[in-house]
């Protein structure tokens, strides 16, 4: 399976993570994963009031949620914020 390394930076918790995603997986599932691993990782202190949406950093690319990870433009070393 391949996997891409991204920065994801999460305003909300003023945290960053360098997290692992497979790049086979639609960015709809990535954004339910990511929420799932964020709180594990905070007590379940992560509850955004609707579905967040994932944007590249540098642009401020909304990326499309039916995309796959493979068929937007993220790739490793991508700086993402879930908002």
């Amino acid at each position: 399976m391949d996997k891409i390394l991204v920065k994801l930076y999460v305003p909300m918790l003023e945290k960053i993570y360098d997290i692992w995603i497979p790049s086979h997986k639609r960015i709809y599932n990535v954004i339910d994963l990511l929420i799932k691993a964020i709180n594990e990782m905070n007590d379940n202190c992560y509850k955004p009031s609707k579905m967040p949406m994932l944007y590249d950093k540098i642009t401020g690319e909304v990326y499309d949620i039916n995309l796959s990870i493979k068929e937007s433009s993220m790739r490793s070393g991508t700086e993402i914020v879930l908002l």
